[in-house]
């Protein structure tokens, strides 16, 4: 077992993961507690996208695989928040 043991460093990278994806928690918990509407969905989004692109352009705050992990989440999360455009319901809820 000794072999899967995590060296300092990768436990900082765990921190570093843990602190980003706390977001997704705690989003998944709000949204959980009752109906989502696209009045609350959206602004959620955009903190989402706020929180991933300032972690991506954080490059003295984390790890490297972090920021990366970061960036590309960012990138994904633009290609499905880019298919709303096409939805009528959207564009009469904001």
């Amino acid at each position: 077992l000794r072999l899967y043991k995590l060296s300092k460093e990768e436990w900082e990278i765990v921190r570093q993961l843990r602190e980003v994806l706390k977001v997704f928690k705690d989003t998944t918990q709000f949204f959980s507690r009752g109906t989502p509407n696209l009045t609350t969905v959206i602004p959620t989004i955009d903190h989402i996208d706020q929180l991933l692109t300032t972690a991506s352009l954080s490059h003295h705050k984390y790890d490297p695989a972090v920021h990366v992990a970061c960036g590309l989440a960012t990138r994904v999360l633009h290609k499905y928040y880019s298919l709303t455009d096409f939805f009528v319901l959207y564009r009469i809820a904001m």
